[in-house]
């Protein structure tokens, strides 16, 4: 199970970049249309016209996916950002409390938004909407890709959740005993 749940994670991970890198390449594609078109005006051409339509809209569908589906592996590597003062000073108990009650809060409404997210997504099918850009874009797809970066980040929050009750821990790293509860000071 831990293997799948690994690669489930890393899969999403790997999604995620692809998004980066297709917003990077559309880009290019659009700065070279310009380039082209600007260099076609000095000839005394006339431009082509070379766009990539709805290139705003699309980058920012490809964005949402970097975004959602990168939360589960970033979770996984503890590189979400934890504010940690007080934890550093709370009595070991207290603070495993607190880690528990803030996984099983973030859970839930990882959960919670899993769900409207998805439902959302059903509408949008239904009701067959679009984007209003140059390219009418179904909507089910951008939040679908959503979802399921909810989806897994909600699987990846639950995993840690169970992991932090059974005992073994979180897979980010625990909260590091200090006397001074404020980081960077001596």
């Amino acid at each position: 199970m831990r293997a799948a749940l690994d690669t489930l994670y890393r899969v999403a991970t790997g999604l995620a970049a692809a998004c980066l890198v297709a917003i990077a390449l559309l880009v290019v594609a659009q700065v070279g249309g310009r380039l082209i078109d600007g260099a076609r005006s000095v000839f005394g051409l006339e431009p082509l016209g070379l766009l990539v339509p709805s290139l705003a809209e699309i980058a920012g569908f490809l964005l949402v996916g970097a975004s959602f589906l990168a939360l589960p592996g970033t979770l996984r590597r503890g590189d979400h950002i934890r504010v940690s003062i007080f934890l550093q000073i709370a009595p070991s108990g207290l603070a495993r409390f607190l880690d528990l009650w803030s996984l099983a809060v973030a859970f839930g409404g990882s959960a919670f938004f899993t769900w409207h997210a998805a439902m959302l997504a059903r509408d949008s099918y239904i009701y067959n909407e679009v984007s209003f850009g140059i390219l009418p874009i179904p909507l089910v797809f951008p939040q679908l890709v959503l979802t399921a970066g909810l989806g897994v980040f909600t699987i990846a929050l639950l995993d840690d959740l169970i992991a932090a009750v059974s005992g073994s821990g979180p897979s980010f790293n625990p909260v590091e005993k200090t006397n001074d509860p404020i980081e960077g000071t001596e």
